[in-house]
């Protein structure tokens, strides 16, 4: 299990659009894949959950995955969050 502390570099937070990638990016992996927000923790590739978190920019969140894959899990959902979503 690794957990991994991640900050929202987005100017939107998870927004509808970001939350859809992220949700995207962790279903190409077999590990399990949660967020924990503010005492909230939700499944990573649910896209209501990822929202209803209600991260918004600099917002720091819990990354925590387990399973076999979840090495490339981290590096996949760490980049697409540090490159701001492929956002400006």
């Amino acid at each position: 299990m690794i957990k991994h502390q991640v900050a929202i570099q987005n100017k939107l937070g998870l927004h509808t659009r970001a939350a859809a990638k992220l949700v995207d990016t962790a279903k190409r992996y077999g590990s399990r894949i949660e967020l924990t927000y503010r005492d909230r923790t939700v499944d990573c590739k649910s896209i209501m959950g990822v929202i209803t978190l209600g991260a918004k920019k600099d917002n720091l969140l819990d990354l925590i995955i387990s399973g076999d894959d979840e090495e490339q899990a981290l590096t996949a959902i760490v980049s697409l969050i540090d490159n701001k979503f492929g956002e400006d």
